[in-house]
């Protein structure tokens, strides 16, 4: 049997987690912590709640909140300049999958040298990083268990993976009374991420029986709470089932990886700034249809922890129900179908396509892709 590996940070879960973020960074023997978040964070009021806790736990702290929905490497040096101006030797992120990506690459840039670009691929970072302590606000990136950081190369106009054990935060706290604060749409479009990581990682090259655990029982919660979530902002059950997924979900693909989805969807964000999830969610099905030969068997148990019937069905009917399922999902929650629908044209699909080809997440993804593949499943979906 191959060896098997698992990260994950320690996880404090629950309502009112968030109280914990003070004594969460005292125990990693933070003096004074740079607080990273974004205006939108600010605005629901969540950015306050942690300096406030901060304050009570006698930490000194700066912030850092200058930072946009596909953030970019010069967000990054900022960020780094505000830390060192600062003098501060520990990181909390509190947002979505934006802020806790910065939040990591800031980590990155503070303790090793060069810049952010330096550091694209796998297993590129050298030192240590400062101490990190990740708030999840959205049920979506799974960014406060991951080993990843997605940041914009702003002169490339290209989305860099950087992956790196380095980059899971030591603590993560998800605390689901945060997501009462979400519109519809981003619940919506943050939801699909979510599925978008359950299934790509359930049917990565590199999944686990440790990652397959964690991401049926993401999709389970998805296929079952993220239409109720989006309903209703103050729908706690299903918050809390959507939270716990997001944080599944990341377990998974933090150690799985992902494939062609995220792939042509960090290829499309590099470019035009669009929300992470509903490029993903437009791709997925297609994804899934185009990956099902690779592992049928996978597909057809996908259906059936969704809630289908598959008996008597064969591999391919249970296959395109599962297909039929995400599409029914996407249209009830308001995603567009298409990627003209989001503003993508017939021009930009060859550098789109060469772009996907060269990421990371396309590595584990069940079933080999050529330009000619890629180019011809953008232009049906266009």
């Amino acid at each position: 049997m191959h060896i098997k590996k698992f990260v994950t940070p320690e996880i404090i879960f629950g309502s009112n987690a968030i109280s914990q973020t003070g004594e969460a960074c005292l125990r990693l023997g933070a003096k004074k912590v740079l607080i990273v978040s974004d205006l939108g964070v600010a605005n629901a009021g969540w950015l306050e709640k942690i300096t406030q806790i901060c304050t009570d736990s006698h930490l000194s702290f700066a912030t850092f909140t200058d930072i946009t929905t596909n953030p970019k490497d010069t967000e990054v040096v900022k960020g780094v300049s505000v830390f060192r101006e600062n003098e501060c030797d520990a990181i909390i992120g509190i947002g979505g999958g934006s802020v806790l990506d910065v939040a990591k690459a800031i980590a990155i840039l503070a303790t090793n040298s060069g810049k952010i670009s330096d550091y694209e691929g796998i297993d590129k970072i050298e030192k240590p990083l400062p101490p990190m302590v990740m708030v999840m606000t959205t049920a979506g990136s799974g960014s406060e268990v991951s080993q990843f950081s997605i940041i914009v190369d702003s002169e490339r106009k290209r989305k860099m993976t950087i992956v790196s054990k380095t980059l899971v935060p030591d603590i993560a706290i998800i605390d689901p009374f945060t997501l009462m604060t979400k519109d519809s749409a981003l619940t919506a479009s943050t939801g699909m991420d979510v599925l978008t990581h359950a299934i790509e990682a359930y049917v990565s090259i590199a999944a686990t029986p440790l990652t397959d655990v964690q991401a049926k029982n993401a999709l389970y919660l998805v296929a079952n709470y993220l239409r109720p979530s989006v309903a209703s902002k103050t729908n706690m059950e299903a918050k809390e089932a959507m939270a716990m997924a997001s944080l599944q979900a990341g377990l998974a693909f933090s150690n799985a990886i992902l494939g062609a989805a995220h792939a042509i969807s960090h290829a499309i964000g590099g470019r035009f700034p669009l929300p992470h999830g509903e490029i993903n969610a437009i791709l997925l099905p297609h994804i899934m249809d185009f990956n099902f030969i690779a592992v049928p068997k996978r597909f057809t148990e996908i259906a059936e922890i969704m809630g289908i019937d598959t008996r008597g069905l064969t591999q391919r009917e249970a296959g395109n129900r599962a297909v039929a399922f995400v599409n029914q999902l996407s249209e009830d929650i308001g995603i567009p179908k298409r990627l003209r629908n989001i503003g993508i044209t017939e021009d930009e699909i060859n550098l789109i396509s060469q772009t996907a080809l060269e990421d990371a997440c396309m590595i584990t993804n069940p079933r080999d892709m050529d330009f000619i593949q890629v180019k011809t499943l953008l232009e049906n979906i266009l």
